[in-house]
């Protein structure tokens, strides 16, 4: 199961001192939708040059001109490129197109997905790499909505799944024990006091 974390801070320096401290443990190291808008591939452009063997993904979440924002993110240095399942066919495609033309790779993004399923069905076809799989937030209902989305996912497709969002101590045993490919780690290590220790805390599930 690959480990992966999510740097959403907008400060650069604060997203490299913590991505220094636990870049030995992750897999994947992402670049959330905020830092990009607000450093655009610059941000893409300094982790690259200061972790050169690790894949970075831009969480992009792109729904339109995706062959010019795949370019542009491509160039700097990003491994992965996410694309909004809620878009178009010819987007997705585009997408996907564009990015395995340079080598780059293509994660659909279904929190905007009428049906998970369908989306799920159609990913193979579009050409995606791996799905990314978020958790409502419907407080009320979640656990149920989440688990028969997931199963409901998981049914219609052999591309790899990533489980992210508000995963933390009280839930990872119930994500890891629906099987995804991967774990999406966010603000429950970045923002821990001792987020190294966090970090170790959730490669341990992950790995075990």
């Amino acid at each position: 199961m690959k480990f992966q974390i999510s740097f959403d801070a907008l400060d650069i320096d604060h997203n490299l001192k913590i991505a220094h401290l636990i870049a030995p443990l992750v897999d994947c190291i992402e670049i959330g939708t905020i830092p990009l808008f607000k450093h655009g591939v610059k941000i893409i452009e300094i982790f690259r040059e200061q972790f050169p063997n690790k894949l970075i993904f831009a969480d992009t979440k792109i729904v339109d001109q995706g062959r010019e924002i795949v370019g542009l993110f491509g160039s700097a240095g990003a491994d992965w490129i996410s694309v909004m399942g809620g878009t178009s066919k010819e987007v997705i495609q585009n997408v996907c197109t564009k990015a395995h033309d340079m080598g780059k790779r293509v994660i659909l993004d279904i929190l905007d997905a009428g049906s998970p399923g369908q989306a799920a069905l159609d990913a193979k076809s579009f050409g995606v790499d791996a799905i990314m799989f978020h958790q409502p937030y419907d407080k009320d209902s979640r656990t149920l909505i989440f688990v028969e989305d997931w199963n409901m996912l998981k049914g219609n497709t052999n591309v790899p799944i990533f489980i992210s969002s508000k995963i933390g101590r009280e839930n990872i045993d119930q994500m890891i024990a629906l099987n995804p490919d991967g774990i999406v780690i966010g603000r429950a290590i970045t923002e821990h006091a001792d987020p190294l220790a966090e970090a170790h805390f959730f490669y341990d599930k992950c790995k075990k």
